[in-house]
């Protein structure tokens, strides 16, 4: 249990520097190739991977149509907002808006599936965390920004967790009606989304967005941030985060998500000179005190129930 809580602050470490290199490679990279950068890097390696578990694509369409609707919806138009939105958003204030996906998972489960319901306790929790949104967003009104200027980027990354939000249901619900393997869905979907961004690159120019660059244009930092992004951020990490859920369950697992953004904003005011101010830590502790409440009860259930992931890979 030791390693696995060691695994634990670097898969922390590592989820919450994706926010700095995001804010690095947009720099000079597109958004949208950007996120084909690391998707395509990723589908490599989780490609790869299947072919040593010797795994196989599922072979019915119905699947394969959901598994590509997961890519899109779950991995290349989230991680394109993302990306947009840190042109004009910090990189720290972007990691306190993406953690608020619970909440939007919670609001889409409660319609969705029988065993997620909203109790009170959890419309505290969602009433915290959006007031923590508008906490947030206010400096921008405060400043007549309107919606340009940063607060456009904070509402492409709202958008981008109400997408997590939503296809993290869509992903439950297919692993748990088609029976396919997570390493299956990862390998399939994150090849469906380094397509779908490949599309995107070439097709956002035309709406105005910024040209596809040449990458032997790029600085070494810059360049860095986009490999670093595909291999360890998105590949790596994947392969982490089932490795801790092993070792302490998923319940202490799912607990990453209140250190990420800890991480990502100390990671921005140490290498970018990003302000910490009153603002941004009351509107960062709203949200993670809503989520906590969201989450409270669901983490006190999965605590009694689980067992060894060896007992249930079905978890994966």
């Amino acid at each position: 249990m030791q390693r696995a809580w060691v695994f634990f602050w670097l898969l922390a470490l590592i989820w919450g520097s994706s926010f700095l290199l995001m804010r690095i490679g947009v720099a000079q990279i597109p958004p949208a190739q950007l996120t084909f950068t690391r998707t395509v890097i990723a589908a490599v390696a989780m490609n790869i991977t299947l072919l040593l578990l010797r795994k196989r694509y599922p072979t019915d369409r119905s699947t394969l149509i959901w598994l590509v609707v997961i890519g899109l919806g779950n991995t290349a138009i989230p991680f394109t907002l993302l990306a947009w939105g840190e042109q004009t958003v910090e990189s720290g204030m972007t990691s306190v808006l993406q953690a608020i996906t619970p909440v939007f998972a919670l609001v889409i489960a409660h319609f969705t599936f029988a065993d997620e319901r909203i109790t009170p306790l959890k419309i505290m929790g969602i009433a915290l965390s959006f007031g923590g949104i508008v906490v947030l967003t206010s400096r921008d009104w405060a400043a007549g920004q309107g919606f340009g200027g940063d607060l456009s980027g904070e509402i492409a990354i709202l958008v981008a967790s109400f997408c997590y939000g939503l296809f993290t249901n869509v992903s439950r619900k297919t692993l748990r009606d088609k029976k396919v393997e997570p390493v299956v869905v990862a390998a399939v979907s994150m090849t469906a989304a380094a397509v779908s961004a490949a599309v995107m690159m070439y097709t956002l120019p035309l709406l105005g967005e910024r040209a596809p660059v040449s990458y032997a244009s790029l600085t070494p930092e810059v360049l860095r941030a986009g490999v670093v992004l595909g291999v360890l951020n998105t590949f790596v990490a994947y392969l982490m985060f089932y490795y801790v859920i092993e070792g302490l369950g998923a319940a202490r697992a799912a607990m990453v998500t209140y250190v990420v953004p800890v991480v990502a904003v100390t990671l921005g005011a140490l290498f970018l000179n990003e302000m910490i101010d009153a603002t941004l830590l009351l509107g960062s502790a709203l949200i993670l005190a809503g989520i906590a409440l969201v989450n409270l009860r669901l983490l006190q259930r999965r605590a009694k129930l689980e067992t060894p992931l060896a007992q249930q890979p079905e978890k994966l």
